[in-house]
């Protein structure tokens, strides 16, 4: 699961510390280490007010202010007459004598009065406008003087805006910044309006927009950098050296510059075509992409992505493409650069939408967290609401960065260092303020489209891998939602007050809005987040206890809490037919299964048969889009009769009448329970113990859900580990194979937590993970990695830094050992060794174990099989030659030509040496018989005679009299004597080259 990044809810900071400098929600932060606005609107004395009233609405031939301070007396009708102050606007300044607040009407003179709809305008101390309405602080008027030195004009886009007011907050380059909130800006046409300022002798200069009122424009927190002339700002883009947008330009007819980066990778008839956005003075809206080669002639297809996948190609053929490029005026670019590639034969496509099938523990895992993998379409990049805060819009890094375009262009890379299956973090559609992750899931119906593009959806990618003989494994979450609930399902309808102190940090009330995680708010420039669910008044219908009463708690910079604020199980926010309504207390209790973990992950009543229905509805759309099988978050959260009873019934129930018995079968389940302990049971709760869920129950319960897993609970632990099932499904009968016993196995296998919680020395691994072996159904599923996205060895919360040696050892035991070897993105690097894994909103991802990636990989490659590159340039050449990339391709190599290594049973009897054992796989006509020694001296007694042939160094030694002893190898070397039975059985001989370790 995703780790929340913030502490319980009890302890949380509830407001983002560094987001911004804030009073009364009139400003909203700049960089630190920028010259910055001040921290406060800026007033007058204390004792007057200047108030300025917009005309054009009213059109009276006079303007009078009526007005009273708060605690004083009101004026004599018709109150004092207002002064023009500039286009559009009348001012007057008034005293207020000791008072800071005091009330206002406006009126013609002659009977005709605006007093805010019988509510009068309640106003403040310093410079404030009313504008149909609207009360902003603001001076609409600013400087008229002309500029005596370097001028500057700029005009910035309202379209997307719906300010009353735009004023210009800005300071020359060496200078100070102008008074908050600046200066009016003046209209310009419809959808623009203009400032010009004076920069003395400065050229270059800095801007912010607001609306007067709190709401602000800083360009994400970077401000907007311009120079002298005349500039053009349109949804945070700047136009440079521009023209006046308001007159009449000449039509288009420049055309884009010509894609780059254009490149080509084939598998068997299949074609990926990928290549660089392109640029244009106005903007790109689509590509012609041509083909040459093959009997059928040239063929032209256009498409609004980057990439161009396509099948169905000649066998053996060579093909070229090029690329040009075509804006909104139909202009199009001249040709890119043509790249070519040669077709191989026609390969039995798996078909589209369906899985791969066999067994998966032939495939070995990659693990990448999408979104921070590759960026293959920078338009589906989003920071959230704590990109700022969080430090990575310093790096330009934001967290929603890698996509499925960026995967599918890194398939090769994948392929080429041996894995045929990458686990994927959620792809459903997230919501909170930092999702990046996926495990706050919101529409589980919906794919997140931060990671898709057009002609790289989610189909896309598991078409394109499975093209390439790869399998997709989705990690899916059954246990909780997001905060926000889970559409169609529940949704809360309102948290708590949005007062003038925390409407900064809410999005303002958007009854159209749909959530859908592109979307960025045009007022506040963050990604929509919190829509319609703060309100300034309890709503209608409100169920929350104590809804807006202070909790007497203050946030970080001060603010007021209320009740109802955050999402909570206590508070009747969320109703109990569709969520639990406790706290997690016990790790190790029953309220585990049953209580929130985090206000960020709501959790799901599972034992409500809306709830099941809604989560087994939604999977089943990923199962028939074809995905190869299923990592289970939070499996431990979720009652095991749960699972056994519903949820894993209906998983293989789909895969059967979607694809047929044969997939399902091998439609690879694997669940994540969390027990981080060294005994052979969770402190002696089987509950919450790893192997618990390999298994069925062991005795009917009632037809109630929530009573079932009560009864469930309390049975198993009563139980006690003596009373769970033994197998001997992993281990072999003396040198014999046995057929598994799978009768009893529940459908789900489990990742490898005691052996991850001990790879800080892989002795203490192999040691802690088979002691297990004989209460899980069948070990030799076991998903077994060193570290994750959320841990490192012995519940470490940084990436394992155990140096180069100790990786090639943990590898060459992982892919020897039953179990299915899985690394975690960048671990073939050692990337970000000793980093903090997960900060949360608190630091730079550039600087945690979630880092990106793609700069690493940035270049072309291409694997004409696993493990095998046949070109690479750029960086990823450079990552293709480390050491711990080189040790796992022939890892690779040699666990998939061994077949004992991949499926077989094993055993240590006979066997002397530490991480020494011997494995076999005998069925569908297969004998593999191997004996493996991880680096140091071993001796192996009572085995069978003959022929073996050593993997690493290609040695042969023939054992007559049942023992064979092999030599230490060395820290991250092995060796793996294979007994060549001939025929189809023949040990393989040395696999591979010898590499920094393998030798």
């Amino acid at each position: 699961m995703h780790r929340p990044p913030l502490p319980p809810r009890r302890k949380r900071s509830l407001l983002p510390a560094a987001l911004v400098a804030a009073l009364l929600g009139l400003f909203a932060a700049l960089l630190p280490a920028l010259p910055a606005a001040p921290a406060a609107a800026a007033t007058t004395a204390a004792d007057t007010a200047t108030v300025y009233y917009y005309t054009p609405t009213r059109n009276w031939p006079a303007y009078n202010l009526h007005w009273a301070p708060d605690g004083g007396s009101w004026t004599t009708v018709p109150g004092t007459r207002m002064t023009a102050a500039c286009t559009d606007w009348v001012s007057l300044t008034v005293d207020l004598g000791t008072a800071t607040t005091w009330q206002a009407t406006f009126n013609n003179g002659s009977g005709t009065w605006d007093n805010n709809n019988g509510a009068n305008y309640r106003l403040g101390t310093g410079t404030v406008t009313v504008k149909d309405g609207v009360v902003a602080h603001s001076d609409p008027c600013g400087s008229t003087e002309p500029p005596q030195g370097n001028a500057a004009t700029v005009w910035y886009s309202t379209t997307n805006v719906a300010w009353p007011t735009v004023n210009l907050h800005w300071a020359p380059t060496g200078g100070s910044w102008t008074t908050v909130p600046g200066a009016g800006m003046e209209a310009a046409c419809t959808g623009w309006v203009k400032k010009t300022v004076d920069l003395g002798t400065a050229t270059t200069w800095q801007a912010t927009f607001n609306n007067g009122n709190g709401v602000w424009d800083n360009n994400n927190g970077v401000n907007y950098r311009l120079a002298q002339g005349n500039t053009r700002v349109k949804d945070r883009v700047i136009t440079a050296s521009t023209t006046d947008p308001c007159v009449t330009t000449d039509p288009d007819t420049t055309a884009p510059t010509a894609p780059t980066g254009v490149g080509a990778s084939v598998t068997g008839t299949s074609a990926v075509v990928t290549w660089n956005a392109a640029g244009d003075d106005i903007g790109v809206t689509g590509y012609q992409v041509t083909r040459t080669g093959g009997t059928r002639g040239t063929s032209v297809t256009d498409t609004s992505s980057t990439v161009e996948s396509q099948s169905g190609l000649e066998a053996n053929t060579r093909y070229c493409w090029t690329v040009k490029a075509r804006d909104a005026a139909g202009n199009l670019s001249g040709p890119s650069d043509s790249r070519c590639a040669t077709t191989g034969d026609t390969p039995p496509p798996a078909p589209s939408g369906s899985p791969l099938g066999g067994d998966p523990r032939k495939d070995p895992i990659y693990f990448v967290m999408t979104a921070r993998f590759n960026d293959g379409d920078s338009s589906n990049n989003r920071g959230g609401s704590q990109h700022t805060k969080s430090g990575n819009a310093a790096g330009n890094d934001p967290m929603f960065r890698g996509d499925f375009k960026g995967l599918v262009q890194k398939l090769d890379y994948i392929k080429g260092l041996g894995f045929s299956a990458i686990w994927i973090t959620p792809v459903v559609l997230n919501r909170s303020d930092y999702d990046y992750h996926g495990y706050h899931g919101y529409d589980f119906y919906k794919v997140d489209p931060r990671l898709e593009s057009a002609g790289a959806s989610y189909q896309d990618l598991i078409d394109a891998a499975h093209a390439k003989g790869m399998k997709i494994y989705q990690d899916v979450v059954y246990n909780h939602s997001s905060r926000w609930g889970a559409k169609g399902l529940f949704t809360p309808t309102v948290y708590g007050v949005r007062d003038s102190q925390w409407s900064w940090y809410y999005d303002a009330p958007n009854s159209g809005f749909e959530y859908d995680g592109l979307t960025v708010d045009p007022v506040s420039g963050k990604s929509y987040y919190n829509g319609d669910l703060w309100s300034t008044a309890e709503p209608s219908g409100n169920t929350c206890l104590n809804w807006g009463k202070p909790t007497g708690g203050r946030s970080a910079e001060g603010y007021t809490l209320y009740n109802c604020q955050w999402p909570s199980p206590t508070s009747r926010m969320f109703p109990s037919k569709y969520y639990h309504q406790c706290w997690l207390g016990n790790w190790e209790g029953e309220d585990s299964r049953s209580c929130w973990l985090h206000e960020d992950l709501a959790d799901f009543n599972t034992e409500n048969a809306e709830v099941q229905n809604y989560l087994i509805g939604a999977y089943d759309k990923y199962i028939d889009m074809g995905v190869d099988g299923f990592r289970v978050d939070t499996a431990v959260h979720v009652p095991r009769v749960t699972w056994n009873r519903r949820f894993l019934p209906a998983i293989f129930d789909r895969v059967t009448r979607s694809h047929g018995a044969d997939k399902a079968k091998d439609f690879f389940v694997f669940g994540e329970v969390a027990a981080f302990v060294n005994d052979k049971w969770n402190h002696g709760s089987v509950n919450h113990s790893a192997q618990f869920f390999t298994w069925k129950e062991s005795r009917e319960y009632t037809s109630d859900d929530v009573q079932a897993a009560l009864d469930q609970y309390n049975h198993e632990q009563n139980l006690g580990p003596a009373g769970q099932p033994t197998s001997s499904n992993a281990f072999l009968n003396g040198n014999s194979y046995h057929t598994p016993d799978h009768s009893r196995f529940s459908g789900m296998n489990i990742i490898d937590m005691r052996m991850h919680n001990n790879f800080g020395y892989a002795s203490n691994a192999f040691n802690n993970g088979r002691d297990s072996d004989d209460a899980t159904n069948d070990a030799t599923y076991n998903v077994v990695y060193v570290d994750s996205h959320d841990y490192g060895p012995n519940k470490s919360n940084t990436r394992y830094s155990g140096g180069t040696d100790a990786w090639a050892e943990n590898m060459s035991l992982m892919w020897t050992f039953r179990g299915i070897p899985t690394l975690y993105y960048g671990s073939e690097t050692e990337f970000q060794a000793g980093k903090q894994i997960d900060c949360g909103p608190s630091c730079p991802l550039a600087g945690t174990g979630r880092a990106y990636y793609g700069d690493k990989i940035a270049g072309e490659v291409t694997a004409s099989d696993f493990s095998k590159v046949t070109s690479a340039g750029g960086a990823v050449a450079t990552t293709l030659q480390q050491p711990l990339v080189r040790h796992v391709q022939r890892l690779n190599q040699i666990r998939r030509a061994i077949p004992a290594l991949q499926m077989g049973q094993y055993s240590t009897e006979g066997v002397s040496g530490d991480m020494a054992f011997k494995r076999r796989y005998t069925a569908n006509g297969v004998d593999s018989y191997a004996l493996v020694s991880v680096g140091n001296g071993a001796t192996f007694s009572g085995v069978l005679n003959g022929t073996y042939k050593e993997a690493v160094t290609g040695q042969t030694v023939t054992v007559t009299n049942g023992t064979l002893s092999a030599p230490a190898s060395g820290k991250g070397n092995l060796r793996v004597y294979v007994l060549d039975l001939g025929g189809a059985n023949a040990a393989p001989g040395k696999i591979g080259t010898d590499g920094p370790y393998l030798k």
